[in-house]
C-alpha cells in the first residue's frame, strides 16, 4: 500500500468506480493486446477470477500459471522467471506465500508486478475494501474502521491504507496475535500527517462507535495446523450481534472471504443490510482493473 501516494490511491478508486458504473468508461478495450501473467503459489477463487475477468473486460488477456507450472525457486530461480516473463507479458500478478518472492520478482522484472497476496500484505484486497466503504459512505477521511481478528496481511494493508487516506483504524486482536510492530509504527507515523489515528488493542469493546467492522479468517492458508488452537483463542473476537450493537447504527460490515460462519462472523450478521461483503468481492475486479490501467499507463 505504501508504494502509492494518497493521490494515486484516490485516482485508482476514482477509475474503479467509473468502470464499475460504465465498463467502457476508459474506452472499449483499453488493454487490447496486453497480457497479464498470473503466478499462483496458493489457490484462489476471487483473486484468479477477478483478475482474469477484469483483464478480459479491458480487452486484454490473462495467463494462469499454477504452482506446478512454475515451482518458484525450485525448478527455476525467481530472477530467471522474472526475466523470462518480462519478454512475454505486460504485467505480472503474484499470489504467493513469502513476501520476499514478490519483492524479488519486482527487483528483476522490467514490467510492473502486482502483489495479489503475500504473507505480509494484501493490497489489492484493501483497494477493493476502500472502494466499498466509499460507495456506502461517500468518504473515507475521518471514518473509523475496526478490524477484529488476526493481525495478518489484511490488517497490515488496512493500517497502511487507512493511514494514507486519513481514516482511523483500530486493530483488535488476542494478545500475541497483533500485527507487526513496525507496521503499526509506520502507519501511526503516516497517520500523524493525515489526521489518521492507528490503534492496536486486545479489547473488543474498542469497536464502540465504529463506522466499519472488518474481519478475516482466524487461520490463513498455510496455518491449518493452528486452526483448532486459534479457534479457542479467538472465540470472543468475532463480528456478531453484540459487536454490531456497539458500532455505529449505519456500520458497514466487511469480510474479505472465504468466511467460516460461526467463527469470525456469524451467518445472520453477514446477511444484514449493513453487510457489504459481496459488494466487496465484486469490487476486487473493478479495483484491480483500475490498478492495471494505472500501471499500464492509461
Amino acid at each position: 500500500m505504501l508504494d502509492f501516494s494518497a493521490e494515486e490511491i484516490i485516482e485508482v478508486l476514482k477509475t474503479a468506480r467509473a468502470i464499475k458504473a460504465d465498463p467502457q468508461a476508459c474506452g472499449e478495450a483499453p488493454l487490447h493486446r496486453k497480457t497479464l501473467a498470473m503466478i499462483f503459489q496458493k489457490p484462489s477463487l476471487r483473486t484468479r477470477v477477478s483478475f482474469e475477468a477484469g483483464m478480459t473486460r479491458l480487452g486484454g488477456h490473462a495467463v494462469y500459471l499454477a504452482p506446478s507450472d512454475i515451482k518458484l525457486g525450485s525448478r527455476e530461480t525467481t530472477e530467471d522467471i522474472a526475466l523470462v516473463l518480462s519478454r512475454y507479458v505486460d504485467l505480472i500478478m503474484a499470489r504467493v506465500f513469502g513476501h520476499d518472492i514478490v519483492e524479488d520478482l519486482a527487483r528483476f522484472t522490467t514490467v510492473p508486478v502486482i502483489n495479489g497476496l503475500s504473507d505480509f500484505e494484501h493490497p489489492c484486497q484493501v483497494l477493493a475494501d476502500l472502494m466499498t466503504v466509499l460507495e456506502r459512505k461517500e468518504k473515507l477521511a475521518g471514518l473509523t474502521l475496526c478490524y477484529i481478528g488476526d493481525g495478518n496481511n489484511v490488517a497490515h494493508s488496512l493500517m497502511y491504507g487507512a493511514a494514507r487516506l486519513g481514516m482511523n483504524a483500530t486493530v483488535i486482536t488476542p494478545s500475541g496475535y497483533e500485527p507487526h510492530k513496525e507496521v503499526a509504527q509506520k502507519a501511526a507515523e503516516i497517520g500523524a500527517s493525515t489526521g489518521s489515528k492507528i490503534t492496536v488493542t486486545n479489547n473488543p469493546d474498542e469497536a464502540e462507535g465504529a463506522d466499519v467492522l472488518y474481519t478475516d479468517v482466524w487461520a490463513s492458508m498455510g496455518q491449518e495446523d493452528e486452526a483448532d488452537k486459534r479457534k479457542k483463542i479467538f472465540a470472543t473476537y468475532c463480528i456478531d450481534a453484540g459487536i454490531v450493537k456497539l458500532a455505529h447504527p449505519e456500520v458497514v460490515i466487511l469480510h474479505c472471504l472465504p468466511a467460516h460462519y460461526g467463527d469470525e462472523i456469524d451467518y445472520t450478521t453477514s446477511r444484514l443490510p449493513n453487510s457489504a461483503i459481496f459488494d466487496q468481492a465484486e469490487n476486487r475486479m473493478h479495483a484491480q482493473s483500475a490498478l492495471m490501467l494505472h500501471l499500464a499507463g492509461y
